[in-house]
Parts: structure tokens; C-alpha cells; sequence
């Protein structure tokens, strides 16, 4: 009876023993898939910055894009502006070329006439 008493306590040992086992490799699973849960949410977390990131690099583009086309708009201003100096200089040159003519034909008129008077 004696030797079955120890025998039981020692089997009753072994089994706390595989208890205790056990419940170290449920914590110890336990810990792992909170670690792999962490690591989840920084990747998701990484992928959400790096999405943002890209966002921004496109909406820079986008802003550079609107400047240059706001810099093109303003040097076809210029020429535009250019265009209509030189239009209005060429006009000016002309009316000067016709007063010249005109000048010329009424110098000759007085001309004519006074000749006619003589």
C-alpha cells in the first residue's frame, strides 16, 4: 500500500509536471502570436506611411506640374505682350512714313503752285 501511495504521488507529480509543461507552451504560444500580431500592425502601419508618402511625392508632382504650367502661361504673356509692343512700334513707323509722304506731297504742291505762279 505504502509503495502504491508513492507510485500515485509520483505519477500525480508527473502529470502536475506535463500540466505545468503545457501551460508554458500555451504562454509561450500565447507570447508568439502577440509578437506576431505586433509585427502585423507595424507593417500595416509602414504600408499606410508608405502610401501617404507616396500621395504626397504625386501631389508634389502635381503642384510642380500647375507651376510650370503657371510659368509657361505667363511667358506666352510676355511674347504676347512683346508681339503686341512690336505691332504697335511697326504702326507708329508706319504713320511716320505716311506724315513723311504727306509732307513730301504738299512741299511739292507748294512747289507746283508756286511754279504755276511764276
Amino acid at each position: 500500500r505504502e509503495r502504491s501511495r508513492e507510485r500515485e504521488k509520483e505519477r500525480e507529480r508527473e502529470r502536475e509536471s506535463e500540466r505545468e509543461l503545457e501551460r508554458e507552451r500555451e504562454q509561450e504560444s500565447q507570447r508568439e502570436s502577440e509578437r506576431e500580431s505586433e509585427r502585423e500592425q507595424r507593417s500595416v502601419r509602414e504600408s499606410e506611411r508608405e502610401r501617404e508618402r507616396a500621395r504626397e511625392s504625386e501631389r508634389e508632382r502635381e503642384r510642380g506640374r500647375e507651376r510650370e504650367g503657371e510659368r509657361e502661361r505667363a511667358r506666352e504673356r510676355a511674347r504676347e505682350r512683346a508681339r503686341e509692343r512690336e505691332s504697335e512700334r511697326e504702326r507708329a513707323r508706319e504713320r511716320a512714313r505716311e506724315s513723311e509722304r504727306e509732307s513730301e506731297r504738299r512741299g511739292r504742291a507748294r512747289e507746283g503752285a508756286r511754279e504755276s505762279e511764276i
